[in-house]
């Protein structure tokens, strides 16, 4: 099998022992923004592997984790209008806003129905044409171009979405720009760079100068990238390279571009945890706005300067200055069966991937 080829234990330890070799003498401190690679590098032990001058930490790479805490408000409030069903996720009903969660407006009555696509939503608004469906629409690149196709073919006007879509470009110039904490590298997002492609990191490349690789998700793609990263700063070299070539096109996938700057268009975005980033987000342009539901329903968004319970890590972590471990709650009052922070809810955040996998350190 073709996955085998990329978990093959004597080609990830090979390539560890080239990183330990051509990693000597200076400190590497890689950033991956992609759920998916953080929980390769924990569920398969990569770190243990990876000598102790370079170190990989993980980024804003959960949509989940940084959906704002005012828009899960909103959108539980929306789902108690008696007229409205609110579609949306699963990993999204635990996710604690700052007055309630998905999962309690749920429990006092609010319709809440959890979907695996917009497709779903969409199915259901047809099937509920007394009712308004309001699709809770979260994701990078990755997702969005779905309800973008769904909207620029006219849905039925009982349909619309709270776009909640973020873009992964401006996060990571951010980062870099804050400089809470060296960057070194970027492990690019595969997901997200089968959309956008090779293409779309050329203007973090010029803005910042840190080297990117754009990687895959099994052991072998992720220790590749590191060491294509240590090779890069050790030949003092900045570019952006392709390693999940078997994926990724250097324009990316056009017709999903076309279709998503079709519906949307980008503003700025509030990220939990991090903040306001400009050009990081999207929302419906003024030609699709009455799919837009905060217009619909004419709601306001109330921003909260402080989104999480005071002393979680989260922030810290998606921002790669701290590890889930730093956190007090971590694993004692923050688990998945009672989660305190939005790193500590889906399969994509790194306290519940630490967790899963029994990380203590």
């Amino acid at each position: 099998m073709e996955v085998a080829k990329y978990r093959n234990k004597e080609l990830v330890v090979k390539a560890a022992e080239k990183i330990r070799r051509e990693a000597k003498g200076r400190e590497f401190r890689i950033m991956h923004v992609c759920g998916t690679h953080e929980n390769t590098i924990v569920r398969f032990g990569l770190r243990n592997l990876l000598p102790e001058n370079v170190k990989v930490v993980s980024g804003p790479g959960c949509p989940v984790c940084v959906t704002p805490a005012e828009e899960i408000d909103l959108a539980a409030e929306l789902s108690m209008k008696k007229n409205v069903i609110l579609t949306t996720y699963g990993d999204m009903l635990k996710v604690p806003g700052v007055k309630t969660s998905l999962i309690k407006a749920k429990a006092k009555g609010g319709k809440i129905r959890v979907v695996y696509s917009v497709r779903d939503a969409l199915k259901i608004a047809v099937e509920n044409k007394d009712k308004e469906v309001v699709h809770f629409s979260i994701g990078f690149e990755t997702t969005a171009p779905a309800p973008a196709s769904i909207i620029y073919r006219n849905p039925p006007s009982n349909f619309s979405i709270i776009c909640s879509h973020k873009l992964i470009p401006p996060a990571m110039i951010a980062l870099v720009k804050a400089g809470e904490t060296r960057i070194d590298g970027f492990i690019n997002p595969g997901h997200v760079s089968t959309i956008i492609g090779v293409k779309a990191y050329e203007k973090v490349l010029k803005e910042t100068g840190v080297p990117q690789v754009i990687a895959g998700f099994e052991p072998l793609d992720i220790m590749i990238a590191i060491l294509m990263i240590v090779r890069q700063v050790n030949n003092g070299e900045t570019k952006i390279e392709n390693e999940y070539t078997r994926a990724v096109r250097y324009e990316g996938n056009v017709k999903a571009q076309e279709i998503m700057y079709e519906v949307f268009e980008k503003t700025t975005s509030n990220w939990r945890g991090i903040g306001k980033i400009e050009g990081s987000g999207l929302k419906l342009k003024e030609k699709y706005s009455k799919y837009d539901a905060i217009k619909k329903f004419d709601l306001k968004i109330e921003e909260h300067i402080e989104e999480l319970v005071k002393g979680c890590k989260c922030g810290e972590i998606m921002r790669g200055v701290a590890v889930p471990t730093d956190c007090p709650y971590f694993a004692k009052k923050c688990t998945p069966i009672n989660p305190i922070g939005p790193c500590m809810v889906t399969v994509e955040g790194p306290c519940a991937i630490w967790y899963k996998y029994g990380v203590k350190h």
